[in-house]
C-alpha cells in the first residue's frame, strides 16, 4: 500500500466514492420512489462528505504516531560509550518510521565519519554537541522528530542543546562502566586503558550524569527491545 502509485490512489477513491454515492441513491430511490429526491440527496452527500473528510485529513495530520500533541521533539541518548545508545535508538527511530512518523536519526559515529578532524578535547566535544544541537532544533521545528545517540559528557552541552529545542527528551542511558567495558567489542576501552587513545569518556575524562532526565535507561540483564519499549512507553504518552 505505502508503494501504491499516486494515479492508482486517486481512481482508487473516486470509484469508491461513486459506488457510495451509487448505493444512497438506490436505497433513497426504494424508499421514496422519487429520483429527483435520490438524486438531491446523493449531491448533498457528495459536497458535505468531501468538506469532512478534509477536516478529517487536516485533524488527523496534527496528531503524529509517540509525539506530544503530535509534534516533533528531540530525543537525546546519552550515556558512556558502550552503553547501549545507539542500539536503543535504532530501535525507537525503526518504531517511529514503521507508525509513518518523519523521523530523523543522528549518531555519533556516523557524524565523526562525516567531520573526521573534530577532536575529543572537553571544548571541541561542547563545540561538537552544540552544532549537532543546533541541527536538530531546525529539523524539529521543520516537523521532524530527532533521534540522536551522543557520549555528550558534559551537562553544559547538553542544557545548551535543551535551550535550543521546544520538545527535548533527555534519555539517560546508564549502564556501569564495567558492562560497558565487557561489551568493548571496537577495543576502545582496552586502548584507553592502555594510554593509546586519551581524553577517552569514562577513564581519562569524566562523564557527568544528567541530573533530572526524562528518562533513565539501565540495560544491564535487559535485551535491547526491552529497553527500547520502555522509552517507546514514555514516547506514546508523552504529554
Amino acid at each position: 500500500m505505502l508503494n501504491e502509485k499516486k494515479i492508482r490512489s486517486i481512481v482508487r477513491a473516486v470509484s469508491w466514492r461513486i459506488l457510495g454515492t451509487g448505493v444512497t441513491f438506490i436505497l433513497v430511490y426504494f424508499f421514496t420512489e422519487r429520483a429527483d429526491i435520490a438524486g438531491m440527496i446523493c449531491g448533498a452527500e457528495i459536497i458535505i462528505k468531501l468538506i469532512l473528510f478534509c477536516v478529517h485529513e487536516r485533524v488527523w495530520a496534527r496528531f503524529t504516531p509517540g509525539s506530544r500533541d503530535g509534534k516533533s521533539f528531540v530525543l537525546w541518548f546519552t550515556g558512556l560509550s558502550g552503553a547501549g545508545k545507539s542500539a536503543l535508538a535504532d530501535e525507537v527511530h525503526d518504531y517511529l518510521i514503521q507508525n509513518r512518523c518523519k523521523a530523523a536519526r543522528l549518531d555519533g559515529d556516523t557524524v565523526r565519519a562525516v567531520f573526521p578532524d573534530i577532536g575529543f578535547t572537553r571544548n571541541e566535544r561542547n563545540t561538537h554537541i552544540q552544532r549537532v544541537g543546533y541541527l536538530a532544533s531546525i529539523l524539529e521545528k521543520n516537523g521532524v522528530t530527532v533521534i540522536s545517540s551522543f557520549v555528550s559528557p558534559y551537562a553544559e552541552s547538553r542544557d545548551f542543546v535543551r535551550g535550543l529545542c521546544r520538545n527535548f527528551i533527555e534519555v539517560f542511558v546508564d549502564t556501569p562502566l564495567a558492562e560497558c567495558e565487557r561489551r568493548d567489542v571496537k577495543g576502545l576501552y582496552k586502548k584507553a586503558r592502555s594510554g593509546e587513545i586519551r581524553n577517552f569518556t569514562g577513564i581519562d575524562d569524566p562523564y557527568e550524569p544528567p541530573v533530572r532526565p526524562e528518562l533513565t535507561i539501565r540495560t544491564e540483564n535487559r535485551t535491547i527491545a526491552e529497553s527500547a519499549a520502555d522509552v517507546i512507553s514514555y514516547i506514546k504518552h508523552y504529554r
